[in-house]
């Protein structure tokens, strides 16, 4: 094997080695078949026909004895999943093995605001990680909405003279990844108010890190839009990668959608990354076809790109104890001058307070149920609780009465702070109004008994272990700088902690009869065609939207 590794790093020598093989092993090999796939999109119904031909041939060759003894085991086994374990036989973490305390962190920080520059100390294998923070500033509707797409092309597209193909060239030779996000979060005290930042990011070797600063600047502020086709073809699969996700991730698309009335955060997740998003690519991506249309979407992403030029910048630098004040150095170096603008106008979406009743139509076997109630934000004392009563109802009945009996690959339930909304959900379901059924059951039942303390603890145990979930040194670094940023400051998480693990049954109780109110509950399906029709009567008070 040495030998031959050894001829490999030579021929790679040549930059044009890699270009050569695959010119003469894939582009100019005639060795090859295309092969177009269609979907049969009446394939699910088929099978539906034969699966209930099959067994109706299987219960009509059954005799007495066979029929009663399916009955039997069907019995058995219903039994069997309302019986209640002994789990007191096994070890267990229990709530006083939880720390109180959670790490603080003590970055570098450099610069006065808004324009500093923090940096952390961590270990992090001799990588450089770097990014360019920037507050969003006051956008319209269609800036908004375009705003996805800006990010996802940002690093895909040329550079000043440079095409996307010779700037893709310059990542693969500077970086390891470069990519460009907008974070946005409500504020903890109001989830009617958000505050939002445009990031850019990146990592290299330690030792590149003064090109991946100038491939950031260059990024941020020579990104250019004038190559139509690439844009068209970014465009195609961005549309692509949503369809196909539409499945694996339906029941956060529909919980998403049940919950988009219920802050501007929340209607922002559903238009950007939600099911509307789903429409609105399919359309941009038909409209593309016309050369008018493409151009002005090119020119509306550069227009859109000067304009978020004039904002603030500040600087966030990761890496190893030893290799920090240099990269602090570096970046300081490459970036004087680059501060931007300190006046702008702070992006503040409309508010919104509204019930969403909807249905959706898309290529499915299964179905996605999800119901929301507008709860509060993570400041307010209820939250802790709304946060375990979660995982009380998911461990206590919805596990069982969802996927156990009702046949789903899962169910649940969580308090989402982010946008003060409590969320049931299904995943890969084969029930619609009967799972919709088993949300309100699962609210009466822990109003009918309070949650016993072992109950209580598995639940908190869970909010827990999310709260101190470990990630990579740089990762835990820019959870703690983001936490800084949108005000989540450590008196703020030690306090939520401690409400967390002093949360009792009767508050569970309190908060559920409070917040989960039917007349509250916004509900959002995902299913196909066929199955609406079969239910359309006990349907008919969602509003039908086809993808």
């Amino acid at each position: 094997l040495e030998p031959a590794l050894e001829k490999l790093r030579q021929q790679i020598k040549d930059p044009d080695f890699i270009k050569q093989i695959a010119k003469r092993l894939l582009l100019n090999n005639k060795h090859r078949i295309t092969l177009v796939l269609s979907p049969d999109r009446e394939l699910s119904g088929e099978r539906v026909a034969r699966e209930q031909e099959k067994l109706k041939a299987i219960k009509e060759s059954l005799d007495d004895a066979q029929k009663q003894a399916i009955v039997d085991q069907a019995a058995a086994l219903q039994a069997r999943q309302e019986q209640v374990d002994d789990i007191s036989i096994l070890p267990k973490v229990g709530i006083d093995d939880i720390p109180r305390d959670i790490p603080r962190f003590s970055p570098s920080i450099h610069g006065e605001v808004p324009h500093q520059h923090t940096a952390y100390a961590q270990g992090t294998n001799g990588l450089s990680y770097q990014q360019v923070i920037a507050p969003l500033p006051a956008l319209s509707m269609a800036q908004t909405d375009l705003l996805p797409l800006y990010n996802a092309v940002l690093t895909e597209v040329g550079v000043g003279k440079d095409d996307y193909l010779q700037t893709q060239q310059r990542h693969a030779r500077e970086v390891g990844s470069i990519s460009s996000m907008s974070s946005m979060r409500a504020n903890i005290d109001d989830a009617q108010t958000l505050q939002g930042y445009l990031i850019t990011s990146s990592k290299a070797l330690a030792r590149n890190a003064r090109a991946q600063a100038q491939l950031m600047r260059d990024t941020c502020e020579q990104a250019r839009f004038d190559e139509l086709p690439r844009l068209k073809d970014l465009v195609s699969q961005i549309r692509a990668r949503k369809e196909q996700a539409l499945v694996s991730n339906g029941h956060i698309l529909a919980m998403t959608a049940a919950s988009a009335g219920m802050s501007p955060l929340a209607a922002i997740n559903h238009r950007l990354g939600g099911l509307a998003s789903v429409q609105t690519i399919r359309t941009l991506d038909q409209a593309l076809n016309n050369d008018a249309s493409l151009a002005d979407f090119a020119q509306s992403l550069h227009d859109l790109h000067h304009y978020l030029q004039n904002t603030p910048r500040q600087w966030l630098t990761i890496t190893s104890p030893d290799m920090l004040e240099d990269l602090i150095r570096e970046v300081d170096g490459v970036w004087q001058g680059a501060q931007g603008s300190d006046v702008h106008t702070n992006f503040a979406p409309e508010k919104i307070s509204a019930q969403i009743q909807q249905l959706w139509l898309t290529n499915t076997q299964v179905n996605f149920c999800a119901r929301a109630y507008p709860t509060v934000s993570g400041e307010h004392p209820d939250a802790a609780a709304l946060s375990v009563l979660g995982g009380v109802l998911r461990n206590g009945f919805l596990h069982r009465a969802i996927r156990e009996q009702g046949g789903a690959y899962g169910g649940g339930a969580s308090q989402d702070t982010s946008i003060a909304a409590f969320k049931f959900f299904s995943y890969r379901d084969p029930r619609l109004t009967d799972t919709l059924s088993d949300f309100d059951k699962a609210i009466a039942w822990v109003l009918e008994e309070v949650p016993g303390a072992q109950a209580i603890e598995e639940a908190v145990l869970g909010v827990i272990s999310a709260m101190d979930k470990p990630g990579s040194p740089a990762g835990e670094a820019k959870q703690d700088f983001y936490n800084r940023l949108f005000g989540r400051s450590y008196e703020h998480r030690l306090r939520y902690r401690e409400r967390v693990l002093a949360v009792t049954g009767a508050d569970l109780q309190r908060v559920a009869s409070t917040y989960l109110r039917p007349e509250n509950a916004s509900t959002a399906i995902i299913t196909n065609s066929a199955t609406y029709q079969e239910n359309k009567t006990l349907l008919e008070a969602l509003d039908c939207i086809e993808l």
